[in-house]
């Protein structure tokens, strides 16, 4: 058994984000663990590490319950071992345009293994782009399912923002936010890529089946469970690992306090990825959780798509420009001349004295200033003296 078929085997022994599963595979290479599981118990030196991984000191009684537990654990390996085809999930998964990468290939994107030891042991792709290179430049953009009409619109201006600056994104492909995110970034035509938590050839949910045939011409659904496999609870957020460590960055968009959006949080920040959020309602239970990121200072707050790529780009290169409110035609005006303009009436006219007296300067620069707001539109002469005109250009 070669490294690609031992790397497929495990997949269907253990479930995604085992530590101990990758522990034996870091410590014994790919092959070496399965003919250890295959052999049904584990040697003593990964067993004495299993009992150093619980306590520090383990009693006799401890260190027994400890070995117990693990031995069972090669007993379920093993009988899993019993029915795992590799060669077959390689030749349905090629049948169904997936393809395989491992570490080591050039399309493994080497930011995974800040994982450790709850890095995948292989991955299946399905979609024509190049995983390593569209995560080179990625944003992670996660949220609610049960997402406000603010939330996806948020999250598709993201999405698309990103995308049209050369930004790929990437998602869990679920509904609300996620699948707002994925059809922004399809728009600005940038790879986008979608972690599962089921197998490539299974659409979950059903209704994005459309989406994800968009998702594999542009970009790639990943996942790390064998063909076939079907999502659980604990799948959806194991795979959350995976879309913190694949990019640059996760904003978060909408998450309740209770949301696996924030699950995403965690592990980017455990992974040292920047993290953002981005403000709703105070009033909305769903923004709730990204008021908490930004209150306790775990995540930076941003409201646009420049505003994230600042945060994850190069340091001086991008930038996001400051907001600014609108220019109006008197932010043009002299200082002279504005305060002229301020002095004059809305309704009754005033005469040239009274004017300069409010405005405090003299007779002549009155006179001066007058004119040339009266050429802009800015006041008319009337029987009294000088007022506002009504359709003056700053309204």
């Amino acid at each position: 058994m070669n490294d690609r078929l031992a790397r497929v085997t495990l997949m269907r022994l253990a479930e995604p984000g085992d530590v101990v599963m990758s522990r034996l595979v870091a410590s014994q290479g790919p092959e070496a663990a399965v003919g250890q599981i295959r052999e049904g118990h584990p040697e003593p030196e990964f067993a004495r590490w299993f009992a150093a991984s619980h306590r520090r000191d383990p009693s006799g009684a401890q260190r027994e319950r400890l070995t117990v537990r693990l031995e069972r654990m090669f007993v379920s390996w093993a009988a899993r071992l019993e029915t795992a085809e590799p060669a077959r999930d390689l030749a349905e998964g090629e049948r169904a345009g997936a393809r395989l990468v491992v570490p080591g290939d050039c399309e493994w994107p080497t930011q995974l293994d800040d994982l450790g030891d709850s890095r995948p042991h292989a991955l299946w792709l399905h979609g024509e782009a190049d995983l390593r290179f569209s995560c080179l430049r990625s944003v992670a953009v996660v949220g609610s399912r049960a997402a406000t009409p603010y939330g996806t619109h948020v999250a598709a201006e993201f999405g698309a923002g990103l995308s049209g600056r050369e930004w790929a994104v990437v998602s869990g492909g679920a509904y609300g936010v996620d699948g707002a995110a994925h059809r922004g970034a399809l728009a600005g035509g940038t790879p986008t890529v979608a972690v599962l938590a089921c197998g490539t050839d299974i659409a979950y949910p059903s209704a994005h089946h459309s989406l994800f045939a968009a998702v594999r011409s542009q970009g790639l659904l990943v996942s790390e469970c064998p063909m076939g496999a079907h999502p659980t609870r604990p799948r959806f957020l194991v795979r959350n690992r995976l879309i913190a460590a694949l990019s640059r960055g996760t904003v978060v968009i909408e998450a309740a306090l209770r949301s696996g959006a924030l699950n995403t949080a965690g592990h980017a920040i455990s992974l040292n990825r920047n993290l953002a959020a981005v403000p709703g309602p105070v009033t909305s239970e769903t923004s709730a959780g990204c008021h908490r990121l930004i209150r306790q200072g775990t995540a930076t707050c941003v409201t646009t798509p420049e505003e994230m790529i600042e945060l994850v780009g190069a340091m001086g290169d991008d930038l996001a420009p400051e907001p600014r409110g609108p220019l109006l035609p008197r932010d043009r005006l002299d200082p002279e001349t504005r305060a002229v303009l301020e002095a004059v009436p809305a309704r009754a006219g005033a005469g040239p004295a009274t004017i300069a007296l409010a405005a405090g300067v003299g007779l002549e620069t009155v006179l001066s200033c007058l004119g040339g707001l009266a050429a802009a539109g800015y006041v008319e002469r009337v029987p009294r003296g000088w007022r506002l005109r009504p359709g003056r250009p700053d309204r």
